[in-house]
């Protein structure tokens, strides 16, 4: 049961890379790896693993009600709907509100850095619904404001539900950097693919 794990979560590792490659490689976008989120996980990690579920959810409704969903804006609005920059946790008063105001900080520093889609910026402008008053209006935002508060908990809580997957896609990264560096890292191979 454990290998048949480690497949499905290579296979989202390897999804989430190829949709995202510009933001999984970009500086600015690693910078989250600076910051935590919850419990003593980053806000890079945090990110990753709602890509994940966001993934596992729309495949879900894929095959089950054969409800198609745009899986690059999905992938790309999960990977930068926390992406403010900043320690919250830093007792300045203006982050007291933080869970107001970081998705609107999120999508700015979005769309300053990245070429985002109306769905993209949707995803994370509405991922704090109930706490902000606008609920998300696509389906792809929808999954993404349940991924978020699922992988929170779980965050918060302690249970590690990602980090086999978020090691693959750190694993891409540095791959992909050495890449462009010259220093190629082997891509280690995963039999019944």
């Amino acid at each position: 049961m454990e290998n048949a794990k480690q497949i499905t979560e290579y296979k989202l590792a390897k999804e989430i890379f190829s949709l995202s490659r510009d933001i999984l490689t970009d500086p600015k976008a690693l910078r989250m790896k600076e910051f935590t989120q919850h419990g003593n996980t980053s806000v890079f990690e945090h990110c990753v693993a709602v890509a994940k579920f966001s993934l596992l959810i729309a495949s879900f409704f894929e095959k089950v009600f054969r409800v198609k969903f745009d899986r690059k804006s999905l992938v790309r609005g999960a990977l930068l709907h926390d992406y403010f920059l900043y320690d919250w946790h830093d007792p300045d008063p203006k982050n007291r509100i933080h869970g107001f105001t970081h998705p609107g900080t999120a999508w700015r520093n979005a769309c300053r850095d990245f070429d985002i889609n109306k769905l993209e910026a949707n995803i994370i402008r509405r991922h704090m619904f109930p706490l902000t008053p606008v609920p998300p209006t696509h389906r792809e935002s929808i999954i993404v404001c349940l991924a978020d508060k699922w992988c929170a908990i779980c965050e918060t809580f302690k249970i590690d539900v990602s980090s086999y997957l978020i090691d693959r896609v750190n694993l891409r990264i540095a791959q992909a950097e050495g890449l462009e560096t010259g220093l190629v890292l082997p891509i280690p191979v995963v039999e019944n693919i």
